[in-house]
């Protein structure tokens, strides 16, 4: 069970290697515009000083319970002071951050008034750190992981892990017998070459291939195609709310893997990369099977997202999100709160469809199926099925929404969907609805196995 292997992610130790930052909240109230320009003017209320980068992994990596040991470079200021205190104060952490004189620490200054982004201002020197220091980072790095389970890599190319750094580290791994975990940042993935997991996001997906990652689709002849050209073991696909990709298996029988996010609404994108990167480190330590680690990680993301800040994910958390009928109470909603989310989702660009069920007898298939014609999928019931907790556990529904009488006409023509999902064997127009979404642009697909879709 997936709540079993939650409980796995404590047992795990991890080393991570890479670039150490310091994020720093400045949260206030605006009330005013200033004379001077014409811009808020932020009255400060409070201050929050947090490890961020490769240090975010960490914390998320000890929120889970897991053991850490930290290797980087902090610069000889007081911002790396700081940083210095917080990563050695966290419980389970065994910190090594090397002191590189006349080094800038890497800052990132947000200023926050009611929840929302005023201005991040950056102090940084992203150069290469000394070759002698590199040398150095990698000699403790090599001592180190004989004492963990797992290697990880977090570059956020701000110094760390330039030129042959990246290939000694993975060879240290490999010759004490660790698994290596890399979440790049760009620049060449060859660097990389022959890690066991790689983590990027769709744009870094897209930078080293060149190739297009809009659909689903794309993202898996991407992974694939990055995965083969630099021997690595898997490839998780970073797809922010929409989830997590995973590719893995031998090249002649690859298995692709869509996991969603399940996330009811995203308050904050920050973070949320780091944390499903923690939890793949800890998964690959306690030993879970990749697919599980996926799902668990597209949970993590899901918790991230629904948070204000850079934000961390904790076992409870993801115990409460695999609670049988969670997910019922959560996406079920009224026809007013349906309304609203889908208006959010078209706002955010996202293509919405709509797919009438009755009962959850063959569900599975048929949601998966409408799902990938869409970026989000909301489902009707009537009001006495009684399948919607069934149908909320099924990663492809990301709404419940109950109609009255007989047919969902009113509910479509409130929500308009882009996409309406005919059931298998019927015709365009065999389910009410079906002309009308036609009248503005959208279109009909049945759920029959190559059919053809109906648009206007």
């Amino acid at each position: 069970m997936l709540s079993d292997a939650v409980r796995h992610l404590k047992r795990g130790t991890a080393l991570v290697v890479g670039d150490a930052m310091l994020d720093r909240y400045v949260y206030g109230r605006v009330e005013r515009v200033s004379r001077e320009a014409p811009i808020p003017v932020l009255s400060v209320e409070r201050e929050v000083a947090l490890p961020g980068g490769a240090g975010n992994v960490v914390r998320n990596l000890t929120a889970l319970g897991a053991a850490v040991a930290f290797v980087s470079v902090v610069g000889d200021d007081q911002a790396g002071s700081d940083l210095t205190g917080l990563i050695g104060g966290q419980p389970g952490v065994e910190p090594w951050l090397l002191v590189q004189g006349g080094r800038a620490t890497t800052t990132k200054t947000r200023f926050v008034a009611t929840g929302q982004q005023l201005l991040r201002a950056d102090h940084e020197q992203i150069a290469p750190i000394h070759q002698r220091l590199a040398d150095r980072l990698v000699r403790i790095a090599g001592d180190a992981v004989a004492a963990t389970a797992v290697m990880v890599l977090s570059d956020y190319r701000k110094g760390v892990l330039t030129g042959d750094t990246p290939s000694r580290l993975i060879a240290a791994a490999r010759a004490a017998g660790r698994r290596v975990l890399v979440n790049p940042k760009g620049g060449d993935p060859a660097r990389y070459a022959g890690a066991d997991l790689v983590l990027p996001d769709t744009e870094e997906l897209a930078e080293a291939t060149g190739l297009p990652t809009g659909t689903e689709a794309e993202i898996a002849i991407a992974a694939a195609a990055l995965r083969r050209a630099h021997g690595f073991g898997a490839v998780m696909v970073l797809r922010g709310e929409q989830g997590v990709t995973l590719i893995e298996g031998a090249a002649e029988g690859e298995t692709v893997q869509h996991m969603p996010s399940d996330v009811a609404e995203v308050v904050d994108a920050s973070g949320a990369g780091d944390a499903v990167v923690a939890v793949a480190a800890a998964g690959l330590a306690a030993g879970l099977p990749l697919p599980v680690i996926a799902r668990l990680g597209a949970l993590a993301a899901g918790i991230v997202l629904g948070k204000t800040g850079i934000a961390v994910v904790r076992e409870d958390e993801l115990l409460e999100v695999l609670t049988p009928g969670r997910l019922a109470s959560r996406k079920l909603v009224t026809r007013s709160e349906a309304a609203e989310r889908v208006e959010r989702w078209r706002r955010a660009g996202c293509r919405v469809g709509f797919l009438v069920c009755r009962g959850a007898e063959g569900a599975a298939e048929l949601v998966a199926r409408a799902r990938s014609w869409c970026d989000r999928l909301v489902v009707a019931l009537g009001d006495a099925d009684p399948a919607a907790e069934v149908l909320a556990e099924l990663p492809g529904v990301d709404l419940i929404a109950r109609f009255g009488g007989e047919t969902p006409l009113d509910l479509v023509r409130l929500l308009r969907p882009d996409v309406l999902v005919q059931a298998p064997g019927g015709n365009a127009f065999s389910q009410p609805g079906g002309e009308v979404v036609q009248e503005w642009g959208g279109t009909v697909r049945n759920a029959t196995p190559e059919a053809a879709p109906t648009a206007a």
